[in-house]
């Protein structure tokens, strides 16, 4: 449910991140409370759901010997730059800390030496976990530098009615074979959809959210096996951007940009009738939708598996107390705490393990027509390929969907003179 949620919040938090990520003690200092506990810091961004869910109240009732406190930057593009700094300087760090999904490439390749190996932490199976997602944060010679949290395995969201007055089908399994196993699909649909559409709504918010939704189907996109960037070149990064593209110049998007005000609105007022929608998603919706949007919404399966966020715990080797701190990092990722993560707060697990466990398996949303939400998102996770990541993956995707496709989608620019913005925005930021 966090990690693009991180993103909508657009308040300025530059100089409250600077004052909380510096509040954190440098390592060495004294890390007990007054009471002789042993004090483990934990720094994420964004809300993890770790405190609102209560499990570091419970890890605290298991260890009575350990205090656990909290820090958080509301964004991660505010705690990100200074968590490398930190790294680097071996200073100012938690015992603890976040790293999000796009970002543990970069972590992985350039500060695996800086942090402990926690694939050996006791208690962490490998086994436990998706494979992709423990081979995102594994080094080449086989060190696991971060344990996987949440991951955002995508569905797509509709809207019943709407559906139902652009005379297509409404029940989630038949929505699925609408689209099933290619997003071209998917365009047709909304062609369909355009035909009878209900005045004043489009097929799908923007042509951006479908070009991120399709690049996270494919293993390969901005970088290949040898770490060369070659998004430019990639026939599945070309496709997704034609794709997309065709949603904008055919007219399938409300033009809207993802996690903007007006955005939010659009869920009100029902200005589109279908969104790409990792798990963490559901709980926006059902916010920025409000009471009118109950059991008018609900889930069915993407075209095809994708991931679309998540985020992991990491632990720098030049912490006072770095076995304790390994042992919390493995408990909070354990499938049993992650099960309940998505239980209480809706953070889907990177654990298959938690997958079969009954709060997982068995859920259901009644917001969205009691859809079940444990066995759609199980399925996707499952079919996520293991995706290639590179230190920059980052730049290449906001500048392929704000300066490429917003274009496209909001100016009515060429799909080609959108794409050749967005390179060259990319290669100057890449000095390739």
């Amino acid at each position: 449910m966090r990690a693009h949620i991180r993103r909508m919040r657009r308040r300025a938090l530059l100089l409250a991140a600077a004052v909380v990520l510096g509040a954190v003690p440098a390592a060495g200092c004294a890390p007990q409370d007054p009471h002789g506990r042993t004090r483990l810091t934990v720094g994420l961004f964004g809300t993890f759901g770790y405190e609102e869910a209560g499990l570091y109240a419970e890890y605290m009732r298991l260890h009575p010997d350990v205090v656990v406190e909290q820090t958080s930057i509301q964004r991660n593009e505010n705690y990100y730059p200074q968590l490398l700094t930190h790294l680097v300087s071996d200073s100012g760090l938690a015992d603890v800390q976040a790293v999000e999904a796009i970002n543990i490439a970069e972590v992985t390749a350039t500060q695996a030496d800086r942090l402990v190996d926690l694939g050996r932490a006791p208690g962490v199976r490998r086994e436990d976990f998706l494979p992709w997602k423990w081979a995102q944060a594994t080094t080449r010679d086989g060190r696991t530098v971060g344990l996987g949290t949440d991951i955002g395995p995508q569905a797509v969201c509709y809207r019943k009615d709407l559906f139902a007055r652009a005379g297509l089908p409404t029940d989630r399994e038949a929505v699925g074979r609408l689209w099933a196993g290619d997003w071209r699909k998917f365009l047709e649909t909304g062609k369909r959809y355009r035909a009878k559409a209900p005045a004043g709504t489009a097929f799908t918010d923007s042509a951006s959210g479908v070009l991120s939704a399709i690049t996270g189907s494919s293993a390969r996109r901005y970088y290949d096996e040898d770490g060369t960037v070659v998004y430019r070149t990639n026939p599945a990064v070309r496709e997704a951007w034609d794709i997309a593209a065709a949603f904008a110049t055919e007219g399938l998007t409300a033009r809207l940009q993802q996690f903007t005000p007006a955005w939010d609105q659009a869920y009100a007022n029902g200005a589109f009738a279908t969104v790409s929608c990792p798990a963490w998603m559901l709980g926006y919706i059902e916010d920025k939708a409000g009471p009118a949007g109950e059991d008018r919404w609900d889930v069915a399966a993407a075209p095809r598996p994708a991931n679309w966020g998540g985020s992991f715990l990491v632990v720098p080797a030049s912490g006072r107390h770095v076995e304790e701190a390994a042992e919390l990092a493995a408990w909070l990722t354990a499938p049993a705490q992650q099960a309940k993560l998505f239980q209480r707060r809706g953070s889907f697990p990177s654990a298959s393990a938690a997958h079969a466990l009954p709060a997982v398996a068995g859920a259901r949303h009644p917001y969205f027509g009691d859809a079940p939400i444990g066995r759609i998102y199980t399925r996707a996770a499952q079919g996520v390929p293991v995706t290639i990541l590179g230190p920059k993956d980052l730049v290449i995707a906001q500048n392929l969907a704000d300066i490429g496709m917003l274009q496209v989608d909001q100016k009515g620019r060429r799909p080609e003179d959108g794409w050749d913005a967005a390179v060259r925005t990319i290669d100057n930021a890449l000095d390739l």
